[in-house]
């Protein structure tokens, strides 16, 4: 079975806040990419909640309704209390008319196996009220939290099922055993309840995932007949969504039992931090009603923005009454077990090892800020130990070494480089900025920094372009510049608009110098080439003229030789000899 949260890894944009807020820290960073960790997760999609890029996703398990649809067996839809915040204004029969027409056998509500559990619950505190501390069993994530990584606490869980595998009971009690029941809800945990018992729970399924069908088959619920419920109208049972809504539905009007609320996994944990007391006990006996919501199922991780509101509970409340539930069927009991998880025992060496290679090395290093999702620096180095996280997760690390990269290669670039805040302030230049601007001294007296002087002060012929590059965000670039004698090139930008801006000055005096020399001997040497040539133009001048002086006497003397003769077709020996 695939896990039901999962991981889209290019969507993954490293942000590490999926493991800041998971409870058990069941995520693994691999190349900056966030990936479930399947056996560590208790499915409570706080990171589906949180993901800013929603890379964190609930296994649709569409094509499986789909498939079972259409196999023709009998199928009964089991609907959450928290229908009422993710659809709301939209009644639980023209929800089940929508179900009907999508071609199921019948609707009902989970609601109903709530009230079958509350019943049995108030029996075992009124047969055992000596037992001194009972926790609900209604939150499939509640109990893996529990099972997983308090297993001391594992015996205190009441041996009922969930409400949504009562309800499968109560159905299949009552339609027959070869129905198969698939839950609607909220909830990313009650997909490992239906994988791990399919038999009772054939599937569950997100509202997205079922508004998701209904826009894909045409269905519009608004619009489809209001049908009756399989079991009938649920009532108190619906509380079950709001936090502290199932001890509403235990409560008797006595002061027998000591009823506590406590939602959100971080919540369950500090109030279950001690030792278990003894199971028997003078005191009254405490019941805890845990969710992994924070507020309920009307805020899991599959709900809409807002439907935690308080007129969701107002909406709630219109429609049950409030009174303990006394339900006469049968829920049908469960054993559970607590699941050891492999156990890492590192040294304190390899511990040790760990924090130096993100530079912590003593206490006053360990700064414990949370930034990479674990509560201390400790924490963060066992994840890295276990192939949970990565040297890259550490901010205070990856800080420490840009700065000092960035200095080293301020301190060593062979030019100028001054940074700046708003007011042209100096935050930081090297010695060959200081050099330029004529405050070597300074610099030197202050241990190497001008810091909090004003730019417009050392450099005020470009204050202009600083100014320009924090106010206007602009670049600009100038070459050979004079500046004390010297000659730059200038190249000012922005770092953060309004906030910081730099500057590159490289000394180009010497390539100047050079330049004018090289300039100069490259005009000595035209000049030279200049009067070869004219030398040259003007003997092959005086070599043309008389070689036109020789040629025009050599054309007269033949053209006088050559005067009134005439050939007739005569002999050319004729014509030779004259």
């Amino acid at each position: 079975m695939n896990s039901p949260v999962y991981t889209i890894p290019n969507a993954c944009q490293d942000c590490y806040k999926c493991v800041r807020h998971c409870p058990v820290k069941a995520i693994r960073i691999e190349n900056g990419s966030a990936t479930v960790i399947p056996e560590y997760c208790v499915a409570c999609g706080e990171c589906v909640k949180v993901c800013p890029v929603h890379a964190k996703k609930i296994r649709s398990d569409l094509a499986r309704l789909r498939k079972l649809l259409e196999s023709g067996d009998r199928l009964y839809a089991s609907i959450a209390p928290s229908f009422a915040g993710y659809f709301k204004g939209l009644s639980i029969e023209r929800l089940a008319g929508a179900l009907l027409k999508a071609g199921f056998a019948g609707v009902s509500e989970t609601a109903h196996g709530a009230e079958s559990v509350s019943a049995h619950v108030n029996r075992l505190l009124a047969e055992s009220p000596r037992t001194s501390v009972m926790i609900s069993s209604a939150c499939p994530a509640c109990v893996d939290f529990i099972r997983k990584y308090m297993p001391e606490w594992t015996d205190r869980i009441s041996p009922l099922p969930s409400p949504v595998r009562a309800h499968a009971k109560l159905l299949q009690e009552r339609y027959g055993k070869d129905i198969k029941v698939v839950f609607f809800g909220p909830c990313a945990a009650k997909k490992n309840e239906s994988d791990r018992a399919p038999e009772e729970l054939a599937l569950a399924v997100t509202f997205p995932s079922l508004e998701q069908y209904f826009e894909e088959s045409g269905i519009d619920p608004a619009c489809c007949k209001e049908e009756s419920l399989a079991l009938g109208p649920a009532s108190e049972g619906r509380f079950y969504s709001i936090e502290g809504g199932m001890n509403d539905t235990l409560r008797d009007g006595s002061d027998r039992v000591r009823y506590i609320a406590v939602s959100g996994l971080d919540g369950l944990r500090r109030l279950l931090s001690t030792t278990p007391p003894p199971k028997q006990s003078d005191a009254r006996p405490v019941f805890i009603e845990c969710l992994a919501c924070p507020g309920g199922c009307v805020n899991g991780p599959a709900m809409k923005a807002g439907a935690s509101t308080l007129a969701t509970l107002l909406a709630t409340d219109a429609t049950a009454p409030i009174r303990a539930s006394d339900a006469a069927t049968h829920c049908g009991g469960v054993s559970y077990r607590s699941e050891l998880l492999p156990e890492s025992d590192h040294s304190e060496i390899a511990i040790a090892e760990a924090l130096a290679s993100i530079g912590k090395y003593s206490k006053v290093d360990e700064v414990n800020c949370g930034a990479c999702g674990y509560e201390s620096c400790r924490a963060f180095a066992r994840a890295m130990l276990d192939g949970k996280a990565e040297v890259d997760m550490c901010h205070t690390y990856l800080k420490r070494n840009f700065k000092r990269t960035s200095n080293a290669l301020i301190k060593y670039i062979p030019a100028g480089v001054v940074l700046i805040g708003p007011a042209g302030s100096i935050l930081e230049c090297n010695r060959q900025f200081a050099e330029l601007v004529g405050a070597r001294e300074e610099f030197d007296a202050l241990g190497g920094s001008l810091e909090g002087m004003n730019i417009g002060v050392l450099l005020p012929e470009y204050a202009s372009l600083f100014n320009g590059a924090l106010e206007h965000g602009s670049e600009v670039e100038k070459f050979r510049q004079p500046l004390k004698n010297r000659l730059i090139n200038i190249s000012v930008f922005s770092i953060a608009k309004g906030e910081s801006a730099g500057a590159v000055l490289q000394d180009v005096t010497k390539n100047e110098f050079q330049r004018e020399q090289i300039a100069a001997k490259a005009r000595d040497v035209i000049q030279q080439n200049v009067k070869t040539v004219q030398e040259v133009a003007r003997l092959f001048g005086e070599h043309i003229a008389e070689t036109e002086i020789m040629l025009n006497e050599i054309a007269g003397t033949y053209e006088s030789k050559t005067v009134g003769v005439s050939y007739n077709g005569g002999d050319s020996e004729d014509y030779l000899n004259g």
